[in-house]
């Protein structure tokens, strides 16, 4: 894997920083009504397709997969395939992530695994290619992709999750008709929709996929939406024809689930873990308040200074979204896998998400340095929040400065006292929001 070098560096002045005290807060989010039989639920959308219902058996069903940080896509994805064997067609999966994994066919099948989506897992055959079909051209002038796999197949079954994009609010972010565009598009579609920056993504985006549902043999999609604990709410067989209105009724549901902070101004923030599978930024922009986009401005809150100090084990050495922090340490430098983030950003043309930040020796001086640059008017009044990841706000650390804005909260639950945070010999933070050490 290749990934960044850094020289170990240590400043003196640092060891004069006074961390604040932190207390444990819980929070409570919304939970919904989590579907209680997901197995059940899949094979009953999939069976109320017309479509899949008339053909013929034998038919070969591409089931497009690869959107990350779906909790129960082992699951789902097994059902479907199950009950379209069931039904007597043939199916086999295909990536729809458009360049993720290094855009290459192996890369993609490795991101696959990496979410438990094997052949094994999944009992049929995963077909993995970055080659793709030519459907035409949006008025734009940009040319409509297609994985070429699953253009060959007798029809395809989109399953994706309905959610926030990272970097645009829009009637329909996230979902089926995204992974139709994009996802499906391979590297080449996804350059397609990101060329022209970010209005493309409410302009090319829906233009390339309503191409792309005229064209190709998309059947029918399995539309999933989260609560902010990961279950699911929603699991609901869409057809093809509904793929727009599906997309922009289930968004304005699944923003009802989303977790926050509820804070206006944040002087330090520091975030355990990044990830693809967390946000496809890396970090939420909803709750670092940094987008970090030209032409686009940031939401709230406003957060002084960011420090990310691991990534997740299911994104696979995926760093992406470390450019939107202003420290980090050596230790997730080693991690990062360069290629896979220089990929992403040479595709959707939002290069700033890859920079690295500044990279500091171990968790204690990135803390240090977070601290002491924040603004705040002394060490100890700094407002520090210590979080898992932008995905996991159940239990946070709060320093002092942040409590009484987090008790007037609907969200807050109850806290802790406030203590010392503690750091090992190596100088790796042990005073975490996720007791248990979920760093890759």
């Amino acid at each position: 894997m290749p990934s960044a070098q850094f020289p170990e560096l240590r400043f003196k002045h640092l060891e004069d920083v006074v961390l604040p005290k932190v207390a444990r807060v819980r929070l409570r989010h919304p939970a919904g009504d989590p579907i209680a039989d997901i197995p059940g639920a899949a094979e009953k959308a999939i069976r109320s397709s017309a479509r899949l219902n008339a053909m013929p058996a034998g038919s070969a069903i591409a089931v497009a997969l690869g959107s990350r940080g779906i909790n129960s896509i082992p699951t789902v994805a097994r059902t479907v395939i199950d009950t379209l064997k069931a039904m007597g067609h043939a199916p086999f999966v295909v990536p729809a992530m458009g360049s993720h994994g290094g855009g290459t066919a192996e890369g993609q099948v490795k991101v696959l695994a990496n979410l438990g989506l094997t052949p094994e897992a999944l009992g049929c055959e995963i077909r993995a290619t970055m080659d793709v079909v030519d459907y035409g051209e949006t008025p734009d002038g940009a040319r409509c992709k297609f994985d070429k796999n699953a253009a060959g197949a007798d029809a395809v079954v989109v399953i994706n999750r309905v959610k926030s994009h990272t970097t645009f609010d829009r009637p329909i972010e996230s979902g089926l008709v995204k992974m139709t565009a994009v996802g499906l598009g391979k590297a080449d579609g996804a350059r397609a929709v990101h060329r022209t920056g970010p209005p493309a993504l409410s302009e090319t985006l829906p233009a390339l996929a309503k191409i792309a549902l005229q064209h190709s043999p998309i059947a029918f999609g399995i539309a999933l939406v989260e609560n902010a604990a990961k279950q699911l709410v929603v699991l609901e067989g869409v057809d093809r024809d509904d793929f727009f209105e599906a997309d922009e009724r289930l968004l304005k549901l699944a923003k009802t689930h989303i977790a926050r902070l509820p804070f206006d101004h944040i002087d330090a923030l520091v975030v355990e873990q990044i990830g693809k599978d967390i946000s496809g930024a890396g970090m939420d922009h909803a709750v670092t308040g940094r987008a970090d986009l030209r032409s686009i401005p940031n939401p709230p809150p406003f957060v002084s200074r960011i420090a990310v100090l691991g990534l997740s084990k299911a994104t696979g050495g995926n760093g992406l979204g470390i450019g939107l922090a202003d420290f980090t340490t050596l230790d997730v430098a080693a991690k990062v896998d360069v290629q896979q983030i220089y990929m992403n950003s040479l595709t959707s043309t939002l290069v700033e998400k890859s920079r690295f930040p500044i990279v500091l020796a171990d968790d204690r001086d990135a803390l240090r340095a977070l601290v002491s640059t924040s603004w705040s008017r002394t060490d100890p009044e700094t407002g520090l929040c210590i979080i898992r990841s932008t995905l996991h706000l159940d239990e946070v650390l709060l320093s002092e400065a942040l409590l009484p804005a987090m008790r007037a909260s609907a969200n807050y639950v109850d806290e802790g006292p406030l203590e010392d945070l503690r750091f090992d010999e190596a100088g790796r933070l042990l005073t975490r929001a996720y007791a248990a050490d979920m760093a890759a």
